[in-house]
């Protein structure tokens, strides 16, 4: 991962990921969390560059994964983001305590998107190479091909995945806060895990059932909501010392945004500008991603779409053609059209629960962030 290290540098850009974060609301909740994003993204520096250091005193191979990890992180920064909004939007005050579990959130992330890339077959991320395809095109460049670059190339994404699930909870460990906080904290970060690995599971298992015979709203629930909205928003509400009703309301709030979140990756899995979302609009195909588009697209199409599908989804081969010949069968069913219908009732969903339940400013700035959410273009 020589060339990963390079690239990477010590660690992430604070001003760059909080400026590429999504946008916010304007107020004094939103001037908060932005302050807020710029010191967890200062903790996720600190620890890439301890954690890197420590490593290339083992060897500079080890240093290359804590450097080629760091480079990872980017985005919206979604889930700190969440963490912050609950917690200063409920009263909390204590920056400093709360930007290590939100860094947390992050590492978990992190975690997550590595191994699913592994579980996917994907190596590029947000329009770069992600962990698996840096470690890959290393290895070529030194003339390490075939099986035994596969090997090391799986390696280095399942051990860099290891780093970031380990590294979220030495975050929670070190964090300044009460014991029976942090203790608290913990239990809703296994609680995210154990979850989204159980939607991981099931997702991979559905591979093996038809398409219409799989729950992909359940697993949505499981594998991404979870850890991508109740989780960030549990925590920050627990540690702003929220009361049990308000903190259940979170996170049936944010079931149903990580929901509508799914289905709309999932949209732009199939429909999106790769040079907008840095996503491909292949694999998922080529995957036979067992999605709500996909189960509603058997479902809706007729005999003559339904072989389309057939003879596509699924097809490792495939290629920008056949790609469209299925996303015509796809919009022509009425699939695309009902997906976005669950989505945007996901969303409203999501957006009731704000306006019903929370303080103003912590409704207002959660209502601009589903809205943000729920309408990102394909």
């Amino acid at each position: 991962m020589a060339e990963a290290a390079r690239s990477a540098g010590p660690g992430p850009s604070r001003a760059d990921l909080v400026d590429r974060s999504a946008s916010a609301p304007a107020g004094p909740l939103a001037i908060a969390v932005r302050d807020g994003l710029e010191t967890t993204v200062q903790v996720l520096d600190a620890h890439f560059r301890v954690g890197r250091r420590a490593a290339e005193a083992l060897s500079p191979g080890y240093g290359a994964l804590w450097a080629a990890l760091a480079d990872q992180v980017g985005g919206k920064l979604l889930r700190p983001r969440l963490t912050l909004a609950a917690y200063l939007g409920l009263g909390g005050t204590d920056v400093v305590g709360i930007a290590p579990v939100a860094a947390a959130q992050e590492l978990i992330h992190m975690a997550m998107m590595v191994h699913d890339d592994v579980l996917d077959h994907d190596e590029v991320r947000r329009g770069r190479p992600n962990l698996a395809g840096a470690r890959r095109a290393d290895l070529a460049s030194s003339g390490v091909v075939g099986r035994a670059g596969e090997s090391q190339v799986i390696a280095a994404a399942l051990l860099g995945g290891d780093l970031a699930l380990i590294g979220a909870f030495d975050l929670l460990a070190r964090a300044p806060i009460a014991p029976e906080l942090r203790l608290g904290a913990v239990e809703l970060l296994v609680r995210s895990v154990t979850t989204t690995v159980g939607g991981e599971l099931l997702d991979v298992a559905a591979e093996l059932h038809d398409p219409t015979n799989v729950d992909a709203l359940l697993i949505a629930e499981l594998k991404t909501a979870a850890y991508t909205c109740s989780g960030p928003l549990m925590v920050g509400a627990l540690l702003a010392g929220a009361d049990p009703s308000t903190r259940a309301h979170l996170d049936r709030l944010g079931t149903a945004l990580g929901v509508a979140f799914q289905l709309i990756d999932d949209e732009l899995g199939v429909f999106g500008d790769p040079a907008e979302t840095g996503k491909s609009v292949l694999s998922d195909i080529r995957e036979g991603k067992r999605t709500e588009l996909l189960r509603l697209s058997y479902l809706l199409a007729d005999d003559d779409g339904r072989a389309v599908l057939d003879r596509y989804v699924g097809d490792p081969g495939l290629d920008d053609d056949g790609a469209a010949r299925v996303r015509a069968v796809i919009a022509g069913s009425g699939a695309l059209r009902r997906t976005r219908g669950v989505a945007a009732d996901a969303a409203r969903t999501a957006r009731d629960s704000a306006l019903a339940h929370l303080p103003g400013p912590l409704a207002e700035y959660l209502c601009v962030l589903i809205d943000e959410l729920a309408v990102r273009e394909s």
